[in-house]
């Protein structure tokens, strides 16, 4: 796999290094992190209530679309 370097600030190294164990690489870090953001958005976006409607609402809105 090829690599790259990159400029980063010193106190930004050292926060991602927080989240770092014992001899992990930045590489190993940086994906982990990547990781869990992405989680955190598929999470956010399927726990939104932004469009949403209650069962109760879809049952009526049903109802009135499709009368017995």
């Amino acid at each position: 796999m090829d690599h790259t370097t990159i400029a980063i600030r010193k106190d930004l190294k050292e926060k991602i290094m927080e989240f770092a164990t014992k001899k992990e690489s930045y590489s190993n870090v940086i994906e982990r992190l990547l990781k869990s953001a992405e989680q955190r958005l598929l999470h956010d976006v399927l726990m939104s209530k932004d469009g949403c409607v209650t069962i109760e609402e879809a049952i009526e809105e049903a109802e009135r679309k499709w009368p017995k």
